[in-house]
């Protein structure tokens, strides 16, 4: 039995099969456990609060109705695998995983080892490869590009406007960074609806779960909405308040000539750097087993369960709920599918 990927889902997944009794092993590409998150951006701070951002097993110490930071939560991973012994191998960068001719899989790693296993659960997380449209080869030579997984801090940038390409929650903290040392222009989307951070003193995301909207299934009229909507509660990121910290916001970005900006109302703006956050796409160029990814290389499942016998996945966006793709989804998503390979397992 192995695991891909030592993230929240990883771990959370490796607890219930600790706790089912069941042989596997981890691995991981990274030095550490929680290098993932080491990665990001600087002042990246958690999606929800530390009350909805622990794994099973272990709370996450702190103010409840805080944030964690980017590197609080990395280290908490990291205890939380030496504290409940998990067995993670990091370092182990995965190229290929096949299927062999008995039924069961092969990964190759990046070193020339190899493993078999019975069963694999896919942990690689939803946010992999930073996506980078097409109309970034029209900016010229003298513009910097930069994604979510290259931008750390607004000491990278050289001088000269900066055009954050992408309103999301990421790009609006990016934003809000940037425009410490340099002009800043949020190129904005679809439209976004922010929600209250507190409700008569509690967490939006308290309200959330009560509610049921993180826990709806997709194809129900509430997770319909709820999808539909794709809000984040506003912790002073909307774009009037953006606004007030002198960000100028321009419509979406349609086309470029070499340091021009072209937005989709006719404006324009020069820039020196833009920095892309428009989302992710899946890497599954490893993953060489038939019927296991869709045309455009996403990965094929039914709330987690792959139709490739033996293979399963945690932490996918909307695998069952909202809450799938944030780390209070992670226990309940593993839990399920540690169940289900067990069950298959029998049969």
């Amino acid at each position: 039995m192995l695991v891909i990927g030592a993230g929240q889902a990883g771990l959370a997944a490796a607890f219930h099969l600790t706790r089912a009794g069941t042989d596997y092993s981890i691995v991981d590409a990274n030095r550490r456990v929680g290098d993932n998150w080491r990665a990001r951006y600087d002042a990246l701070t958690l999606f929800t609060p530390r009350q909805f951002s622990a794994l099973p097993g272990l709370e996450l110490a702190g103010n409840r109705e805080g944030y964690s930071d980017r590197d609080e939560f990395a280290d908490y991973l990291e205890a939380y695998a030496s504290r409940l012994r998990l067995p993670v191998e990091t370092g182990k960068r995965l190229v290929r995983l096949c299927r062999r001719d008995d039924g069961s899989f092969e990964a190759t790693f990046e070193d020339g080892g190899k493993r078999q296993a019975s069963e694999v659960i896919v942990t690689t997380g939803a946010f992999q490869v930073p996506s980078v449209p097409t109309v970034a080869g029209k900016f010229g030579s003298d513009v910097l590009h930069l994604t979510t997984d290259i931008f750390r801090n607004a000491r990278q940038l050289p001088d000269g406007p900066v055009l954050v390409a992408g309103d999301g929650a990421s790009g609006r903290d990016i934003a809000v960074e940037c425009r410490q040392a340099q002009p800043v222009i949020l190129a904005t989307g679809k439209p976004r609806k922010l929600l209250p951070e507190r409700i008569l003193g509690k967490s939006i995301w308290w309200w959330l779960h009560l509610t049921g909207a993180l826990t709806a299934s997709p194809d129900s009229w509430l997770g319909r909405r709820v999808r539909a909507t794709d809000a984040f509660p506003d912790r002073d990121r909307s774009l009037e308040s953006l606004k007030r910290k002198d960000i100028r916001i321009a419509p979406r970005l349609v086309d470029a000539d070499e340091t021009t900006a072209q937005f989709a109302n006719g404006s324009s703006a020069e820039v020196r750097t833009v920095i892309w956050t428009v989302g992710y796409r899946d890497d599954s160029s490893w993953l060489d087993v038939p019927l296991a990814t869709n045309d455009d290389g996403t990965f094929r499942h039914v709330a987690g369960v792959s139709p490739v016998k033996g293979l399963y996945f945690v932490g996918r966006p909307w695998q069952r709920n909202r809450a799938s793709a944030l780390i209070m989804g992670a226990g309940p998503d593993s839990e399920l599918i540690v169940q289900r390979l067990l069950a298959d397992r029998e049969s």
